[in-house]
C-alpha cells in the first residue's frame, strides 16, 4: 500500500510541476486519478515500453486528454521514450508533451483526445476492431489476438452526447474486453456538475447492455485493480467502473473544486500539498524506489517474447493466415493492388455507364473489397442510399453469446449499421483505423458531414486512412429540401488540412477517387456523391485523374481550333460543361473543359502541372453546386454556383431556378470572354 501511495504521488507532483513550470494546464484530473492509474498501469496493463507498436498491446485510452499530464507521467515512469526533460518541456513548442495527448508525437499515445467525448468513441472502435480481428485470425489453439480497450473518463465525456451514440453501439455489439474507468469528481469547469448533469450514470449504461461496478473509491488502488479484475471476466458485455474521487486530489485548498481543474495550483499550494502527501523531492525529481516500482520494461519485454512465441506457432500451424496478420497490422495493401485498381477503372472506362456515382461507388467498392478483406464498411442507417454494402461484405453480427457471427463459408460480416449515429459512426473509424488491422469506411448524406465533421477533422490530425462516403451531394437531392441540400459542405470540408475532398463526374473518376483514398495511408479522404444520374464523359487518358484536375476535353473535340477560355467543373457540373462547350462552340468560341474532382489534390501539384491544366492568360469559370468562395483561388473571372439555400423541388426544376443549365453556363462563360 505504501509503494502504492508514492506510485500515485509522483503523477501529483509531476502533474503539479509541470503546470506549475508551463503556467498553464490541467493539474485537477491528473491528481485525482493518480491511484486509478497506478491499478491499471501496475496489475493489468498489457504493454511494452520498449515497443509501443506491440500488436497485441492493450490500448489506453485517456478520454479526458486535458488531463493529459497523467498519461505523460505514466509514460515516463513506467519506461517509454519520454525523458524527464520532455515533462519539463510541458505544452512547449515541438515538445512530445503537448496540452492535450497527441498519437504519432508522443510514445504510448493511441489516440489524440481533445475534444470530449471522441476519446471513448475511438476506444469503441479500438476494442471493435480487437474483436473482430480475434474473429478472423484466431484459431483453436492459437489466440494471438486477445487484448483489451481500456479508456479513462470524467464527466465532460458523459455530457458529450457523442458518448451515447458510442456507449449504445458498445453495448450492442457486446465489447466485453472494453473497460471504462469513469472519474467521478463531480466537478467541471464551472464548478458542481449536480445543477446541469442529473444522470443517473450507472443506470444509463445498464441499460445500454454494459457492466456495471459502482461506487469504487478510485483513491484506493487495490479497489480498482479488484474491479478491473472483475471486469476482465465480462463475457459478454463491456465495463464500466465508476471510481468515485476528489479531483487535485492532496491539494489542502484546492481538492474537490473547480479551482484545481484548468489552473496551476501556485507555487504555495504546490508546497502545502507536498507537505500534505509526504512528498519530499524536488521538482521533477522521482526517487529510485518510486522508479523501480514503475518500471514495466521487463515486464513488458517478457509478455511480448511470450506472444511472439506463440505468434511463431500459430505461423508455423497457419502460415498464410499469419502473413497475413502481419500484413493488415502494418496497414499495406495487398501486392496486386495496382493491378486491381487499374483494372476497376479500366473496366468503368470500358463500359463508360451512366449510372450516379453513388452507383458507380458501389461498383468501384465490389472490385475493392473483393480485393481488400480489410476493407471494412458501414452507413449510418442510410445503406440504401450510400451504397456502401457490397456482394463481399454481409452485415456484421454479433449472437446472444457475445460472439462474433460467420457466414456458412466462415467469414466475418464487413457491413456495419451504425444506426442514425453519424459522429459516433466517424469517431468509431477513426478508432478501428488506429487500433489498425482495417480500413474503415462509412456511408451518410453530405449534409450530415456538420454532424461528424470534428471526428473528420481528427482523423486529418491524427493522419489516419478513413473514407468518408457522402452521398446526395447538391440540390439535385430534390423534393426533400434546404434541411438536406448540400451548399457549404463541400468547400468547408475542402477547408480541413490533410483531407482529400472527391466530387467525382462519372464512374472511372469515382474508381480513380476509391483507389487515391484507399492508398492514402496517411490522409483521410470524403467522397462526395451524386444521387441522380451522371452521364460518362469519354476520355482520352486515365491517367491524369488522379492528380486532382485534368484536361477532359479540348475545344478540338467540338470543332473549334482557338481555346479561348476554360470552364472547371466538378462531379455532376462536369456535363454542363461539356454541353456549354458544344453551345459556346456554335458562338465560334473555344473552351476546353476541365474536370477537378479533387481541389485539395490538384493543389498539391508541381506548378508545371498547374498550368498545363489551367494555362495562364485564359479566362477561367468554375461550375460547381455549392458555394462560390473556394473557387476564386483560381483566378476565376465568373463562377456558377449557389451561396444561397436550396429549395424543396424536383431536381430539374431545382437546377433551372438556380442556373444550373448549359445555357445559363455557356451564358457566363460568354460573358466573362467580353469582360477580359
Amino acid at each position: 500500500m505504501a509503494n502504492q501511495q508514492q506510485m500515485a504521488n509522483a503523477i501529483r507532483a509531476l502533474a503539479m510541476d509541470a503546470v506549475q513550470q508551463a503556467n498553464s494546464g490541467h493539474p485537477g484530473a491528473p491528481m485525482g486519478m493518480a491511484d486509478m492509474a497506478v491499478a491499471l498501469w501496475g496489475d493489468h496493463l498489457q504493454h511494452n515500453p520498449k515497443n509501443p507498436h506491440w500488436a497485441n498491446r492493450d490500448r489506453f485510452v485517456l478520454s479526458n486528454g486535458h488531463g493529459s499530464m497523467l498519461i505523460y507521467s505514466v509514460l515516463h515512469l513506467t519506461g517509454y521514450k519520454l525523458p524527464i526533460e520532455e515533462l519539463k518541456n510541458f505544452r512547449t513548442l515541438h515538445s512530445k508533451t503537448a496540452g492535450h495527448p497527441e498519437v504519432g508525437v508522443t510514445p504510448g499515445v493511441e489516440t489524440t483526445t481533445g475534444p470530449l467525448g471522441q476519446g471513448i468513441t475511438n476506444a469503441v472502435g479500438m476494442a471493435l476492431a480487437e474483436k473482430m480481428l480475434a474473429a478472423e485470425f484466431n484459431q483453436d489453439g492459437h489466440k494471438i489476438v486477445n487484448h483489451h480497450t481500456y479508456v479513462f473518463l470524467g464527466d465532460g465525456c458523459l455530457m458529450e452526447g457523442i458518448s451515447h451514440e458510442a456507449v449504445a453501439l458498445a453495448g450492442a455489439w457486446k465489447l466485453n474486453k472494453l473497460i471504462a474507468l469513469y472519474d467521478d469528481n463531480g466537478i467541471s469547469i464551472d464548478g458542481q456538475v449536480a445543477p446541469w448533469f442529473i444522470d443517473n450514470t450507472p443506470q444509463r449504461f445498464a441499460a445500454c447492455g454494459w457492466n456495471v461496478i459502482d461506487a469504487v473509491d478510485g483513491h484506493d488502488a487495490a479497489a480498482v485493480s479488484a474491479a478491473i479484475a472483475s471486469a476482465k471476466h465480462s463475457a459478454d458485455k463491456p465495463t464500466l467502473i465508476v471510481c468515485k474521487t476528489a479531483i487535485g486530489k492532496g491539494s489542502p485548498n484546492r481538492a474537490g473544486t473547480s479551482k484545481a481543474h484548468g489552473e496551476p495550483l501556485g507555487a504555495e499550494e504546490i508546497k502545502l500539498t507536498r507537505e500534505a502527501l509526504g512528498w519530499t523531492a524536488e521538482p521533477f525529481k522521482i526517487p529510485k524506489a518510486v522508479y523501480a516500482d514503475w518500471d514495466a520494461k521487463v515486464a513488458g519485454k517478457a509478455r511480448e517474447a511470450e506472444w511472439n512465441t506463440a505468434f511463431a506457432a500459430y505461423k508455423a500451424a497457419h502460415p498464410a493466415l499469419a502473413k497475413e496478420f502481419v500484413r493488415r497490422m502494418k496497414g499495406d495493401l495487398p501486392k496486386n493492388f495496382n493491378q486491381v485498381a487499374f483494372d476497376a477503372v479500366v473496366a468503368a472506362h470500358t463500359k463508360g455507364e451512366t449510372v450516379a456515382s453513388r452507383k458507380a461507388s458501389q461498383l468501384a467498392l465490389e472490385a475493392f473489397t473483393a480485393a481488400l478483406p480489410e476493407m471494412l464498411g458501414g452507413s449510418a442507417d442510410l445503406t440504401g442510399s450510400n451504397l456502401t454494402n457490397t456482394k463481399s461484405t454481409p452485415a456484421f453480427r454479433v449472437d446472444l453469446a457475445g460472439d462474433v457471427v460467420k457466414t456458412e463459408e466462415g467469414q466475418i460480416g464487413r457491413h456495419i449499421n451504425y444506426g442514425v449515429r453519424e459522429f459516433g459512426m466517424a469517431a468509431i473509424m477513426n478508432g478501428v483505423a488506429l487500433h489498425g488491422g482495417y480500413i474503415p469506411y462509412g456511408g451518410t448524406f453530405l449534409t450530415f458531414s456538420d454532424y461528424s465533421r470534428n471526428a473528420i477533422r481528427m482523423a486529418a490530425l491524427m493522419k489516419q486512412r478513413v473514407i468518408h462516403v457522402f452521398t446526395h451531394d447538391s440540390i439535385g437531392l430534390g423534393e426533400d429540401g434546404p434541411t438536406h441540400q448540400s451548399i457549404e459542405h463541400a468547400a468547408s470540408l475542402r477547408l480541413i488540412p490533410g483531407l482529400d475532398v472527391w466530387r467525382p463526374a462519372d464512374t472511372a473518376e469515382t474508381t480513380v477517387a476509391w483507389a487515391v483514398a484507399l492508398q492514402n495511408a496517411h490522409r483521410p479522404s470524403a467522397l462526395l456523391l451524386s444521387r441522380q444520374n451522371l452521364a460518362y464523359s469519354p476520355k482520352s487518358d486515365l491517367g491524369d485523374i488522379s492528380r486532382g484536375a485534368y484536361v477532359l476535353s479540348e475545344p478540338e473535340h467540338v470543332g473549334i481550333k482557338k481555346t479561348h477560355g476554360v470552364i472547371i467543373a466538378t462531379g455532376s457540373e462536369v456535363q454542363l460543361a461539356m454541353a456549354a462547350q458544344k453551345l459556346l462552340a456554335a458562338r465560334k468560341i473555344g473552351v476546353r473543359v476541365v474536370s477537378m474532382p479533387s481541389t485539395n489534390v490538384f493543389d498539391r501539384q508541381d506548378s508545371e502541372y498547374k498550368q498545363s491544366v489551367l494555362p495562364k492568360g485564359l479566362p477561367r469559370v468554375a461550375v460547381e453546386m455549392g458555394s462560390t468562395d473556394g473557387w476564386w483561388k483560381y483566378g476565376c473571372a465568373a463562377v456558377v454556383g449557389i451561396d444561397t439555400y436550396g429549395e424543396s423541388a424536383p431536381a430539374p426544376v431545382l437546377f433551372k431556378h438556380f442556373g444550373f443549365t448549359a445555357e445559363n453556363v455557356a451564358d457566363t462563360v460568354h460573358a466573362a470572354l467580353l469582360k477580359a
